[in-house]
């Protein structure tokens, strides 16, 4: 069996991996030990990442043609590829995070939805938050008026005092005109036989 049908199946898995993908980082793993290596993993699969280790020949004949053939300019060297389909700043931001604790862990560059980006953008994409945390922030935008409309409302309860009076003012105002307009009609009744 000839070297090129060995490789063609791993060529496709690469293709496979990249398809539909929203994000792919191109990281400078040298240096890593074995457990930091190891919790990288588990941190990525946490996040949803796919990070493997491929050889930079075979990486480039998959991404011939796509939009991630920008990163062929840089495949220099043992690189490792964190690919996400999900979440397009998730890469960048958990191995940002990580080469805090472990300082060899380098980001070379990567494709964030079709853009291209070099070690510096990449950087400036990981300090953007998750999509979760951006929710619960407008979330919490919007609850604030509403919470503080209640504790308002919540307050004037407690007092009492002019909110009951205005109630109470407002309940009588309803309630008198619907009681006359039922003596009115008893009383009309009441007279047109005496005439």
């Amino acid at each position: 069996m000839a070297k090129v049908e060995l490789k063609q199946p791993v060529v496709q898995e690469i293709s496979d991996n990249m398809k539909g993908a929203q994000a792919v980082v191109v990281v400078d793993y040298r240096g890593l030990t074995v457990a930091e290596d190891t919790q990288l993993r588990r941190t990525l699969r946490e996040a949803g990442v796919t990070y493997k280790v491929y050889k930079n020949t075979l990486v480039r004949r998959a991404i011939e043609g796509t939009e991630f053939e920008s990163l062929k300019d840089i495949l220099e060297g043992p690189n490792a590829f964190a690919i996400s389909t999900t979440d397009a700043t998730a890469p960048a931001r958990v191995i940002a995070k990580f080469a805090k604790t472990a300082p060899a862990l380098e980001i070379r560059a990567g494709v964030i939805e079709g853009n291209y980006y070099d070690e510096e953008g990449m950087k400036a994409i990981a300090s953007i938050p998750s999509r979760d945390e951006l929710l619960s922030r407008l979330l919490g935008s919007l609850q604030s008026p509403v919470a503080n409309l209640a504790r308002v409302l919540n307050q004037i309860a407690e007092k009492g005092g002019a909110a009951d009076a205005a109630v109470e003012a407002a309940a009588e105002s309803t309630e008198a005109p619907a009681e006359e307009a039922a003596e009115a009609p008893a009383e009309e009744a009441a007279e047109t036989p005496a005439e």
